[in-house]
């Protein structure tokens, strides 16, 4: 059980809570009739991101039996047959797509189709092609927000969009410097990592976290945002320097971005940081 759970990568269903985020910001949180659509939406991404993982893993078997710590995964270490790990995909597909037409509507099934081909090019290639790569991995994080609202019927703000996508992005381009180092220190450079290199994912990462901040910024300051919440959701801004600052220190500083997920679930100051901001929003969202 512990290597099918290993294949369709349980630990990183974390990334799906940007479902929630649509809920979340509308002040629906508590209304329980927006908890069936948000869950489903929640497992329906978990399913088709599990068949993008799964398919990933088959491409890379080869490539993935060479690097210190992918060959540990099911498909590069032989516990579960190639052929396997296909069906598994087909069932978790079927299922995911099985729910879109029962529960869900015309829209929610457009963006799981899209989310998949769009990983389907990924896997076959376009992942080769530097910065496009990394934009890619970044739109996923903004389907999912964009599922969360359709799939509930909730509005999706454009600070919404911009913010998930621009935070996307800082942990797609810390993966690829952290992807890089790895690469210097084996001696070689893999395919997929041609056209990058420590300077410029430094560069990268300083300009997208200085932009991050200044979106968040605008955010709290719009007369919108102010209105909606109250005043003091402008302070929150101190959470997202700290996080964004964390989160550079751990990429340029101990070079442990290479995988974001597992930073995040051992990084106990980074966490502290996200609960803050969580519970100092739901107060002014919910209890102002």
């Amino acid at each position: 059980m512990k290597n099918f759970l290993n294949l369709i990568r349980v630990h990183q269903w974390v990334k799906n809570v940007f479902v929630f985020l649509p809920v979340f910001f509308s002040g629906k949180l508590l209304m329980s009739e927006y908890y069936f659509p948000a869950i489903l939406g929640f497992v329906i991404f978990s399913f088709i991101s599990s068949c993008v993982y799964i398919l990933n893993d088959y491409r890379d078997v080869e490539a993935d039996r060479l690097h210190p710590e992918k060959k540990n995964r099911p498909l590069a270490s032989g516990a579960i047959a190639p052929k396997t790990a296909l069906i598994v995909m087909a069932l978790l597909f079927t299922v995911a797509i099985g729910l879109c037409l029962y529960f869900a509507t015309w829209k929610v099934l457009v963006i799981v189709l899209v989310y998949f081909g769009l990983n389907i090019g990924y896997s076959f290639g376009w992942k080769h092609i530097p910065v496009i790569d990394v934009n890619i991995i970044a739109f996923g994080f903004l389907l999912r927000v964009f599922l969360g609202g359709y799939i509930t019927g909730l509005p999706i703000s454009d600070w919404t969009v911009v913010l998930t996508y621009s935070l996307a992005l800082i942990l797609a381009l810390g993966k690829r410097r952290g992807e890089v180092l790895n690469e210097e220190i084996k001696g070689n450079t893999r395919k997929s990592l041609e056209g990058y290199n420590k300077s410029y994912l430094n560069t990268a990462l300083a300009v997208t976290c200085s932009i991050t901040i200044v979106f968040y910024v605008m955010f709290v300051l719009a007369d919108e945002v102010q209105e909606r919440f109250h005043h003091y959701v402008f302070y929150t801004f101190v959470f997202v320097v700290l996080a964004i600052l964390r989160y550079l220190q751990q990429t340029i500083v101990f070079n442990k971005t290479e995988s974001p997920t597992k930073m995040v679930y051992k990084d106990v100051f980074l966490q502290m940081i996200f609960l803050a901001w969580v519970v100092s929003f739901t107060l002014l969202i919910y209890f102002k």
